[in-house]
């Protein structure tokens, strides 16, 4: 699994091609907010808001396909949220509708490899196991595993992938989850708290930790079962939520990864986010405007 210097160059010039490549898409090209006039479609910063209706996939496709991009996806299993049976559902379900038709890889991080379940790919998917090397000082078991991606990103995942997300295995692909919600930063709109006032965002508000939000401040709240971009920016992110997480112990704060992400979030604005379709909570009363919901939680592990 250790990159050679040739797949270094190999990546690095395939970097190069896709930041020069002439042609992208303009926004207006393929997303038309005016579609969804029933939800927020466009935030402030002028970051699109992606909803069923309001993308032209057909024409990212023919922009993303010439370039021949690699996706990765890091699926997280933390213990007690997950079964065997979880990770794979999670797996067979991505493999059928997870950026179909490109090149991915799916980066699974287990504490055991016996925990693996058998895993069935079609064309053009592979996978990875990551072992997660647990350390005793650390009882946040979140901090332990987004750790350890860090650092499997710095020495493998960065030059093999253009994009990549994270994502828990607790889900389940229910419909496409397409090229549309690639972007230089993807967040995920939390479907607990988009109908809700903004005043109730259980933001973190201890002004000592490192994920203060202050009481008059707000604009959206993040779930952090999805996140995604450019390698270099999920790499920002989780070094920012490292360095967080280990200032807010010593001073004696705990804050959970969720918090840091929306102080992240709320600091260096997305480029891109989904709508609470591509993350719902199947618990809920479906309201008219969730058109199509791309990913449920899983019921409960058995």
């Amino acid at each position: 699994m250790v990159s050679t210097d040739t797949d270094h160059r190999e990546m690095a010039t395939a970097a190069e091609q896709w930041d020069q490549e002439a042609g992208e898409p303009q926004l207006s090209d393929w997303f038309n907010p005016k579609k969804r006039p029933d939800v927020i479609t466009t935030t402030d910063w002028l970051a699109p808001v992606i909803w069923e209706g309001t993308y032209n996939r057909q024409v990212l496709e023919k922009y993303y396909k010439r370039l021949n991009i690699t996706m990765g996806l890091a699926v997280i299993c933390a213990p007690r949220k997950f079964s065997a049976r979880n990770l794979q559902e999670f797996i067979q379900s991505a493999n059928k509708y997870f950026i179909v038709g490109y090149n991915v890889i799916f980066y699974i991080l287990l504490d055991s490899f016996s925990k693996l379940p058998p895993i069935v790919l079609g064309p053009l998917r592979t996978f990875k196991v990551f072992l997660v090397i647990k350390e005793n000082i650390w009882e946040d078991l979140h901090f332990t595993y987004m750790k350890n991606l860090l650092d499997y990103i710095i020495t493998h995942i960065q030059h093999e992938v253009n994009f990549l997300f994270i994502m828990t295995a607790n889900q389940i692909f229910k419909d496409d989850f397409g090229v549309e919600t690639l972007g230089k930063s993807v967040a995920q709109l939390s479907a607990w708290w988009y109908f809700k006032n903004g005043k109730a965002f259980p933001y973190e508000r201890r002004c000592k930790s490192a994920a203060f939000i202050p009481f008059e401040e707000e604009d959206f709240y993040y779930h952090s079962a999805i996140f995604g971009g450019t390698v270099q920016e999920v790499l920002n992110l989780l070094k920012v939520y490292q360095k967080g997480a280990i200032q807010d112990t010593e001073n004696r704060l705990t804050s959970t990864y969720e918090h840091h992400l929306n102080k992240y979030i709320f600091i260096k604005k997305p480029t891109k986010l989904l709508s609470p379709e591509y993350h719902w909570d199947p618990s809920f009363r479906t309201p008219p405007q969730i058109k199509s919901v791309k990913v449920p939680w899983q019921s409960k592990s058995v």
